[in-house]
């Protein structure tokens, strides 16, 4: 039988979750080659670089060749001809079941650990806890809330107990990722059931960006006046036509449910004049 007829009748007989034993035949940056015990034939097991350790990444946790490996199988690919492995699984096997087990919408419950510009550590209930991070449950900041913010702070402490939901088990580095925003009502999805394209509305400007001004209409409903939509005339920037603090009027010219997304136009409102001219709508702050 051929080589490439061995390695399909092989990879045939393996299934995701399996534990397969080898020994490491090459280790790259990107990733580690392993030559299974269960065919001799070629390195075909392979080793992310995330898939190695949830302990650390320093070089006394990066594997060398001819070291002997024990790891679970996360995919086979027979288009490549590979078996892609998680050493992190045999590493830490009470974490590993504890996540593949949680399935998505599923609620947990813990304590906030740790507050980091990235994201926020939650210690949860459930489950062991994480080798190398303050908590197993981990959230993302467009997770924390439906209202903008500046600081996580605004939202959560440290100390403070919440309940979130599950959105995704993160292999690459042994989390629950979670969603606190998940357990709250969408202000969004009421205020698209009481709004219509057309309807005027007014708000505060809360933010400018190259391309319009953001402008919020309600509590946690923030809406975007392109740069083409602020004045009857051309404009370079949006500063030209207003600024953060602004009171503003303005049309509804497109609801988007799906991305969460409000479309105003001030220049269809009648407002959008740029009265820097003296013609209405916007007067200089002096």
């Amino acid at each position: 039988m051929a080589d490439d007829q061995l390695l399909a009748a092989f990879l045939a007989t393996v299934n995701v979750g399996d534990i397969l034993t080898g020994t490491v035949a090459e280790v790259t940056r990107s990733q580690t080659t392993v030559l299974l015990d269960a065919f001799a034939g070629a390195p075909v097991g392979v080793i992310g670089s995330l898939d190695l350790s949830w302990r650390s990444f320093r070089r006394s946790t990066i594997l060398q060749v001819g070291d002997r490996v024990s790891a679970e199988v996360i995919a086979v690919d027979p288009r490549s001809g590979t078996v892609r492995l998680s050493r992190s699984a045999t590493e830490n096997p009470q974490l590993w079941a504890f996540l593949t087990a949680l399935r998505r919408g599923q609620r947990l419950t813990g304590t906030v650990a740790a507050v980091e510009s990235f994201g926020i550590f939650v210690d949860l209930d459930e489950g062991p806890k994480h080798p190398s991070f303050p908590g197993v449950g981990f959230i993302t900041m467009p997770e924390l809330s439906w209202r903008s913010f500046e600081d996580p702070f605004e939202i959560v402490a440290v100390g403070q107990y919440v309940t979130c939901e599950v959105l995704a088990f993160d292999t690459s580095n042994g989390e629950a990722r979670l969603s606190l925003r998940a357990t709250q009502p969408d202000p969004f999805q009421q205020f698209a059931r009481d709004t219509h394209v057309g309807q005027a509305l007014h708000g505060t400007v809360t933010r400018l960006l190259p391309f319009g001004a953001v402008v919020r209409v309600a509590e946690g409903i923030e809406g975007l006046i392109h740069l083409s939509e602020l004045p009857a005339a051309p404009l370079e920037s949006p500063d030209q036509a207003v600024r953060e603090g602004d009171e503003v009027a303005a049309i509804v010219t497109d609801i988007d449910l799906v991305r969460r997304r409000l479309a105003l136009s001030r220049r269809r409102s009648g407002a959008g004049h740029n009265s820097r001219d003296g013609s209405g709508g916007f007067t200089p702050r002096s």
